[in-house]
């Protein structure tokens, strides 16, 4: 008898030892997935410290992040896009947008934008600000709710106080943002990719 209750208590532990560890798996599989979202802004043609590119150094960045976290990633592109290929005429030109508060007409859409629990959003750092383009999109959605990161090229600025500018936009968390030069962008991968992979871990998204 006592052999018998033996088997059938053995059974029992297994039974319960197989039920847990299934519910587990299952409550793992019922864990959403964070979706990510790289949107960015991004210029080619002459460039302080790099010359004339055919990829922008923000480009660069973006899509570094976006295949280093499988995200989906956008460029906010303007409709009418005048901006000058010329490195000091085109400082002019985003000078004189800023002053004036300009928000230039973007085409496309992203779809579905309410599923995103974070958005990176990527610009060069033109007279101590986001491009003009980048409110226009910043503008166009709701960002309650969601953790906003920003990231940016430069060549002496960094960041600036461009993250203060974007809080100020959007209703969502604004977590801490990653600067690098434009030209070890464009000039380095390597080096590149290593500064963001260690940026990414520390924000341990």
């Amino acid at each position: 008898m006592k052999k018998f209750f033996s088997i059938l208590l053995i059974i029992f532990v297994v039974f319960v030892f197989l039920f847990s560890k299934n519910v587990k798996k299952e409550d793992k599989m019922n864990i959403p997935k964070k979706k990510i979202l790289v949107a960015f802004f991004s210029r080619t043609g002459e460039q302080y410290a790099v010359g004339n590119i055919d990829k922008g150094n923000t480009a660069i960045l973006a899509e570094i992040i976006s295949k280093k976290l499988n995200a989906e990633i956008f460029e906010i592109k303007v409709k009418n896009d005048n901006y000058p290929k010329d490195y000091n005429e085109l400082t002019e030109f985003a000078k004189n947008e800023k002053a004036k508060s300009l928000r230039p007409e973007i085409i496309g859409k992203v779809e579905n934008f309410d599923t995103y629990d974070t958005i990176f959003i990527g610009y060069p750092n033109w007279w101590g600000d986001m491009p003009m383009p980048v409110y226009t999109f910043l503008e166009s959605y709701d960002f309650t709710g969601k953790k906003i990161i920003p990231f940016c090229t430069h060549e002496s600025s960094g960041l600036g106080t461009t993250p203060g500018k974007l809080q100020k936009v959007v209703k969502g968390k604004v977590l801490n943002g990653f600067g690098l030069y434009g030209h070890i962008a464009q000039n380095d991968r390597e080096e590149t990719e290593s500064k963001v992979n260690e940026w990414l871990k520390n924000l341990n998204i």
